[in-house]
């Protein structure tokens, strides 16, 4: 599995905590130093069904600065996968890239049934 994070984010570090303690073995890429390709996004987001939107890491304040919430709209799937790819401060975080798909963000439960079938 690739799971990206950043080291200062507070759901990155509990969902981190949560591979080591269901002794799940993976790949750890800082999204700050080693950000997510264009081609890496778009496989994802194909292959998971995921709208590319939910992506985005709508909270950040890079989100905010940058008015996406409007530009989103306007903007094609391949400009989205452009802008996503400058930056991981803009993709949702954590990144969990494993076998059966992608997940963006940590929702335990979702976890549980992707991982612990």
């Amino acid at each position: 599995m690739l799971f990206f994070c950043y080291p200062k984010c507070s759901t990155c570090k509990k969902a981190q905590k949560w591979l080591d303690d269901n002794q799940l073995s993976y790949t750890f890429r800082d999204i700050t130093l080693d950000n997510p390709t264009k081609e890496e996004l778009k496989e994802w987001t194909q292959g998971s069904g995921t709208l590319l939107r939910k992506a985005f890491n709508t909270s950040g304040m890079k989100y905010r600065a940058l008015g996406l919430a409007q530009k989103l709209k306007d903007m094609t799937e391949d400009e989205m996968l452009e802008l996503l790819a400058t930056d991981g401060m803009l993709v949702k975080r954590p990144v969990l890239v494993h076998k059966g798909g992608v997940l963006f963000g940590f929702r335990q439960t979702q976890w549980e049934e992707a991982l612990l079938k």
